[in-house]
């Protein structure tokens, strides 16, 4: 078994769980551009103590290379628990993330998340420099 085979893909406007990932299709080589990767974006995700997304991780793979480059890994560790119960806490955090990259070659973004119930997913975006 592949680690490929672990994850599950859909279209993100059906299912809650597929990232959606937010950018200009074609950047400015060398320039910061703004990325965002949301999960829930038609079909809303829960963000409760017992079902929530852990985290999401965002790659680049640039066109004509072999591997892929990590740029960043987002935990979300708040949905709600306190020493009341479930659902009765101060904090929850929400399944999104926008950061900041610069390019110089095109290729793909690749973000994955992790429901705690439902497991690991992934979605892509070829980007193009120019």
């Amino acid at each position: 078994m592949s680690v490929g085979e672990l994850f599950q893909t859909a279209d993100w406007k059906t299912e809650k769980h597929v990232p959606v990932i937010e950018c200009e299709d074609r950047v400015p080589s060398g320039e910061l551009f703004d990325l965002k990767v949301s999960l829930g974006k038609e079909v809303a995700h829960p963000n409760t103590t017992a079902h929530h997304i852990r985290w999401i991780r965002v790659y680049f793979k640039p066109q004509n290379s072999k591997f892929a480059y990590e740029v960043g890994s987002f935990e979300f560790t708040s949905h709600g628990a306190s020493t009341e119960g479930a659902d009765t806490g101060p904090v929850y955090t929400n399944h999104n993330v926008t950061c900041s990259l610069k390019v110089s070659q095109p290729g793909v973004i690749v973000a994955t998340a992790y429901c705690n119930i439902h497991g690991l997913w992934e979605n892509s975006k070829e980007i193009a420099v120019g």
